[in-house]
């Protein structure tokens, strides 16, 4: 007796937040409803279940949901936040912390010593003058300010830690060799 065979079969699941004319797709709205209603819910409990805290009234979302529709609630990002603008500041965030990491912002766990690579952090920091550079006039002010905010910061960071580091040098190569 052989067993009866299962075919091998995929799914196709369109996970695009927007619809060919950029408009939030419904499913999408809908599930982001769905979601912060289970987050309000679990929120609510936690701080029903804490000892001597008042009831909280739960909120009303039962609205139903639509394309344009948007939270009240003041502690989470509007349903139509362009997830292109937040992948942007994240990637710029990416960029910062590497550079910040190069210039000493973190420390090396075998030796517990600072980590600095001038160079590369210099190397970092260039790619997000050119990065600047390909998207002007292509940004947001909000994305515009922060990257010219993160690039001005890393490269006033830079010039301090990089004299710091010449003194450093200096001083040494002076006590070495008299």
């Amino acid at each position: 007796m052989t067993e009866p065979k299962h075919e091998d079969t995929f799914k196709v699941v369109d996970r695009r937040l927007f619809s060919e004319s950029g408009e939030l797709r419904k499913d999408v709205a809908e599930q982001t409803e769905r979601e912060q209603n289970a987050a309000d819910a679990v929120a609510a409990k936690a701080k029903a279940a804490q000892p001597g805290a008042p009831a909280a009234a739960k909120p009303n979302n039962s609205s139903p949901a639509g394309a344009g529709s948007t939270s009240t609630d003041s502690a989470t990002e509007p349903v139509d936040m362009k997830p292109a603008n937040r992948s942007f500041q994240m990637l710029v965030d990416f960029i910062a912390r590497n550079a910040a990491m190069l210039l000493g912002g973190y420390t090396d766990p075998r030796t517990g010593q600072p980590l600095l690579d001038l160079d590369g952090a210099r190397e970092v920091i260039d790619m997000l003058d050119a990065l600047r550079e390909t998207t002007r006039g292509n940004l947001g002010p909000e994305d515009d300010k922060l990257l010219l905010d993160v690039i001005g910061s890393l490269k006033l960071s830079y010039m301090e830690i990089s004299k710091a580091a010449a003194a450093a040098a200096m001083k040494e190569k002076t006590q070495t060799h008299p």
